[in-house]
């Protein structure tokens, strides 16, 4: 659920990690910071900020403790970080992310690509962090989730069994997850579908254990899904300033929503956002003068607002 009552939807900002670490170009530390704080100014509310995964794999996110540090001084930000194991989750907690998750791939292909480990040796990875957040002090203990990546098909193996995604789910809880994710890595997934799965893992794992989905754009139906999602009774959506972004190990996935784009359309449809989209819309010159050469997305940037664009239900009949 959103973590402030005076929000429908809380839009998670996944681009200083699920962006950078898809781009061969490396910002700067101190671009990063200016991002994460412009975001957070213009009212984002949680932001994935960095991936703790060896340098030598990703050294986008060679960073990623610095940029956590500084991430928990913006007031009202949630920061959260992307972990691939035990040693990830200890540094990133240490850190002080406020919320680590971890992703465990629905295809084992992939997974062991991606993570190098089977379900099993990433579930095992999984009881020993919870495990660990259990032995800390409760004022110190961060929200845990568990993502299943690939969940609606995969690059490597094609189609995904839905039963294993929700066996997998189910494991997750079990594992000692709070909340299971739902990713659509490879941009697979369409709105029947999505539909169809967040009820059977909701059936399995119970209603309140899923309230996240990651969506890619790849082929166009990423604000579709976004809003299969809404009517599903999701209240957190990712996504990614300019659309930056993919899995480096999952060939072809590119392109996660467009942040300017789904905040347009959740305010054009009256959900609140706590967003100021003018202010989101400017953060792009930090993108755009700091990875220069890096293609940046979006139709709300490239048209421009609508006259007489109003936050909090433009297009919404007055009176209504």
């Amino acid at each position: 659920m959103p973590e402030s009552r005076d929000i429908d939807v809380l839009v998670s900002e996944v681009g200083p990690r699920d962006g950078l670490q898809s781009i061969k170009s490396i910002m700067p530390t101190a671009a990063k910071k200016a991002w994460i704080a412009a975001e957070a100014a213009a009212g984002v509310r949680e932001i994935e900020v960095g991936s703790f995964v060896p340098a030598t794999l990703l050294p986008q996110m060679a960073d990623a403790a610095e940029v956590v540090s500084y991430a928990r001084t913006l007031p009202g930000l949630t920061v959260l970080a992307l972990v691939p194991n035990f040693r990830g989750a200890e540094t990133a907690i240490r850190a002080g992310a406020h919320k680590i998750a971890l992703p465990l791939s629905a295809s084992e292909t992939h997974s062991k690509a991606n993570l190098r480990k089977t379900h099993d040796e990433v579930l095992a990875e999984v009881r020993r962090i919870a495990a660990h957040i259990r032995e800390l002090p409760e004022a110190e203990r961060p929200g845990f989730e568990g993502n299943v990546s690939t969940a609606f098909g995969c690059t490597l193996e094609g189609p995904v069994p839905e039963g294993k995604v929700v066996e997998l789910a189910r494991r997750l809880v079990e594992a000692g997850v709070d909340e299971v994710g739902l990713s659509d890595t490879t941009g697979y997934a369409n709105p029947a579908q999505l539909r169809r799965l967040i009820r059977l893992v909701r059936a399995e794992i119970g209603h309140d254990r899923l309230s996240g989905i990651h969506l890619h754009n790849t082929r166009g139906l990423g604000l579709a899904n976004a809003l299969a999602a809404l009517d599903e009774g999701i209240t957190t959506l990712d996504s990614s300033l300019g659309g930056l972004g993919g899995c480096p190990y999952a060939p072809g996935a590119s392109g996660n929503i467009v942040t300017e784009d789904l905040v347009f359309m959740l305010d054009s449809m009256g959900l609140r956002t706590g967003i100021d989209l003018a202010k989101l819309l400017a953060v792009r010159r930090i993108l755009i003068e700091a990875l220069p050469g890096e293609e940046m997305y979006g139709f709300t940037p490239d048209a421009g607002l609508p006259k007489g664009y109003a936050a909090g239900g433009w297009g919404v009949p007055a009176g209504t």
